[in-house]
């Protein structure tokens, strides 16, 4: 069973605000998300596959 972050919680994952959080999700751009009731939860996984496409290649993965 996935890991399930509240939006506190991606919040705190992806150092911004729970505000920031809600409103990337309203125009789509957080991957994961599900909604439990009048919960919005965060699939763990899937934030951390995200963030790592969305990183910047390090200058040793530049030269390559």
């Amino acid at each position: 069973m996935p890991v399930l972050l509240t939006a506190d919680e991606t919040a705190d994952l992806l150092r911004t605000t729970r505000g920031a959080i809600y409103a990337m999700h309203e125009r789509g751009q957080l991957p994961g998300a599900t909604r439990i009731g009048r919960r919005l939860l965060f699939r763990h996984d899937v934030l951390l596959d995200w963030l790592d496409q969305k990183r910047a290649p390090s200058p040793k993965e530049c030269r390559r």
